[in-house]
């Protein structure tokens, strides 16, 4: 039992079928007039811009100015854009409309055009920024990185090719809407890279040293909802209650991690992102399993109890209390074994056609150096990770070892 622990989530949910046709009302209690919409060209291309458009067109309001060129990783120079245009525009508030990237770039914007600064550098790290920003509100259209309700934002310093992270409690939008219309058309590629990112903030908000009881409530409710909706919504696309599911998954996840943060699969995604220029889904998807298994050692009584999340009543029952972390494991494995049948969704290094062993050296590097280890349940060194790397590489040798356990 935790004798002391803290959990904030300040951010307003607005969810459902008809959840879009809220926004109208919330920036009028915000008192906002001018407002900038920030998103990427594939939400244009989609239509689900189009969406937003009309909802404001219905309530006789107008969007002031609109930027769409946020790349799936997203930089200091478009964050540098996005606060030109914005104060060009004279706009009072953002509505970011997106995924991780998109999201993460309104909020790192919003600090520029909210302190009046130039230099987003000084505000890097852990709560170094200290004032409050201008509205900002998030659709997701991704379900997955859980932005939509974190204090977190990162951005690629394409300079340094690293991922530079910025925490502040400053950071949480005023507002998330969560409307399955905005994943209706998501690839099932992407549904599944997404979804399986949301999964890992889940696993590791959960197993995590940080966790705590709030925090495991959320994380177990959006493991057991990826669990049962993913496939059903990657063979029936069309599915918009399952498509809710998934969306509200992320947010429970992204609620559940940003109190107790995560661990090592996401510093060894955010390492492999940097050099191979992965996605982050994919990243996640590939080193979940290995470091669940890396963290037996430490963490088995808690990687145990997710069995029955990720299964049912009935498999966790009939499983012997020893066998079930292995099991639990073993789940996730089949899990991506479907998904990579559905979608090709990589499930080992050597599947990432960007990858190369020759790289293992500088992945490890960056990982060990990233801030996220420190929340691992099993402490690791630079041997440890080039291990799980090796691990990753293949795959099979790792699975054989692991039924044998």
């Amino acid at each position: 039992m935790k004798e002391y622990y803290e959990f904030y989530c300040p951010v307003k949910l607005i969810a459902g079928s008809s959840a879009l046709e809220n926004i109208p009302f919330e920036l009028e209690l915000l008192g906002v007039e001018r407002l900038m919409v920030v998103t990427d060209a594939g939400v244009r291309e989609h239509g689900l811009l189009a969406i937003i458009m009309d909802v404001f067109a219905a309530a006789g309001r107008a969007i002031t100015c609109i930027y769409d060129q946020v790349p799936s990783d997203s930089s200091l120079a478009v964050i540098d854009e996005v606060s030109r245009l914005y104060r060009a525009h004279h706009c009072q508030a953002i509505l970011a409309v997106g995924g991780g990237s998109v999201m993460d770039t309104a909020k790192l914007a919003n600090i520029l055009v909210s302190t009046g600064s130039d230099d987003l550098m000084q505000f890097a790290g852990a709560h170094n920024l200290t004032q409050s920003l201008k509205p900002l509100l998030v659709i997701p259209t991704t379900a997955g990185t859980g932005s939509e309700v974190t204090m977190v934002a990162v951005v690629s310093d394409t300079v340094r090719q690293q991922k530079i992270a910025f925490v502040s409690y400053h950071l949480f939008p005023n507002a998330a809407i969560i409307d399955p219309r905005m994943t209706l058309t998501l690839p099932p590629k992407v549904t599944a890279m997404t979804a399986m990112d949301a999964l890992t903030h889940a696993i590791e908000a959960y197993t995590g040293l940080a966790h705590n009881p709030i925090s495991d409530a959320y994380a177990v409710a959006a493991i057991e909802k990826i669990s049962q909706h993913l496939l059903p919504v990657l063979d029936r696309p069309s599915d918009s209650e399952g498509r809710l599911h998934i969306a509200q998954a992320a947010t429970m996840a992204g609620i559940a991690f940003s109190n107790s943060m995560v661990g090592l699969v996401h510093a060894l995604g955010h390492a492999l992102g940097a050099v191979a220029h992965l996605p982050h889904g994919v990243c996640m998807n590939v080193f979940l399993p290995y470091v669940l298994a890396y963290n037996l050692s430490t963490d088995q009584a808690r990687i145990a109890q997710l069995l029955l999340p990720l299964t049912n009543h009935e498999v966790y029952a009939k499983t012997s209390p020893n066998q079930r972390a292995k099991v639990a494991i073993d789940a996730i494995l089949q899990l991506r074994d479907e998904m990579y049948a559905r979608t090709g969704l990589p499930r080992t290094l050597q599947e990432c056609m960007t990858v190369s062993q020759d790289q293992f050296d500088e992945i490890s590097q960056k990982a060990i150096n990233d801030g996220e280890i420190i929340y691992n349940h099993a402490e690791s060194d630079i041997d440890d990770i080039k291990q799980i790397l090796q691990d990753a590489w293949d795959g099979q040798a790792w699975r054989d070892r692991l039924n044998k356990m």
